[in-house]
């Protein structure tokens, strides 16, 4: 049997008409109507013909987890399990739902409120470095202040994140291809949005977290885990800590792990992962056409 992870795409990722295809299937039917429950809104809807909604941070991060954990619930009906789950950013959130760790509805509603919390957080700023010297740039962001290493992508890209002034202050000193501000409204994984991680520790400590069926791989600490209280530490760390893709990449391998299934829209892991880890097999399941049979 060929050892498998399944990994799941964060915020950046959403397309639209995103699910649509999914309304044929009636597990994947009921799974939206529970959703607008929950949230008060329509999935479908703002998948359909909403563009501006969808990337909005408030509805982005719910969206993305009811898609991606319905396409990854339809492949366990077809009789499908990975040997080791990892999300970036929003994504672990799926990853822990697919192993097990709390039950969908407690998922959702954890993102739900993980979603108010960094839309509200405004005033900070992230942006994308591509083909960078990372010496530099981890010289330049240890003598700037309110400015960290948010999202360590690959060796050739990253996310720096902090206070408008401070990133630009790394991006006019680091030579780099290109530095791509986004489309984001505060400064996430970083900690400028401390005050909104303390109130989503209040919550997340009123869920409890199971042990996991197959190993997690953090965003905080990319050393796999099934164990529910570390799992909920690390996920805790999480909105104000760095997500450490590329060590999560090199892991896979180390674990034995022989071909990656990215699940949910776009192909933007497969393609880092492809660059650090290249004798994996990938693959991608954006929707109902790529699923196995």
């Amino acid at each position: 049997m060929t050892k498998t992870a399944w990994v799941f795409p964060g915020q950046g990722s959403q397309v639209l008409g995103m699910g649509m295809d999914l309304l044929d299937i009636p597990s994947a039917k009921d799974k939206f109507v529970q959703a607008e429950a929950i949230l008060g809104w329509s999935v479908t809807e703002i998948c359909h013909k909403d563009e501006e909604k969808l990337s909005q941070t408030l509805y982005t991060q719910p969206i993305l987890y009811v898609v991606e954990s319905i396409l990854a619930d339809i492949i366990r009906e077809r009789g499908h399990q990975p040997d080791l789950v990892a999300g970036h950013s929003l994504g672990e959130y799926v990853a822990l739902y697919v192993a097990g760790v709390f039950e969908w509805s407690a998922g959702l509603h954890l993102v739900k409120r993980r979603a108010e919390l960094m839309d509200s957080a405004a005033g900070g700023m992230m942006a994308a470095l591509l083909n960078f010297d990372r010496e530099q740039l981890e010289k330049v962001i240890a003598e700037t202040p309110d400015v960290v290493l948010a999202n360590d992508n690959s060796p050739a890209q990253v996310v720096i994140s902090g206070t408008p002034d401070a990133v630009q202050a790394v991006i006019s000193q680091v030579k780099a291809k290109r530095a791509i501000p986004l489309k984001v409204s505060g400064a996430f994984h970083s900690h400028l949005i401390a005050p909104a991680a303390a109130e989503f520790q209040d919550i997340l400590e009123s869920v409890e977290f199971q042990p996991a069926v197959v190993p997690v791989l953090s965003n905080v600490e990319p050393v796999p885990s099934i164990d529910a209280e570390i799992l909920k530490q690390r996920l805790n760390k999480q909105m104000t800590g760095s997500v450490r893709w590329r060590e999560i990449s090199l892991q896979l391998p180390a674990n034995g792990i022989q071909q990656v299934i990215e699940i949910g829209p776009g192909n933007v892991l497969t393609g880092l992962i492809k660059r650090i880890s290249p004798d994996l097999i990938l693959k991608n399941v954006r929707n109902v056409a790529e699923l196995p049979d």
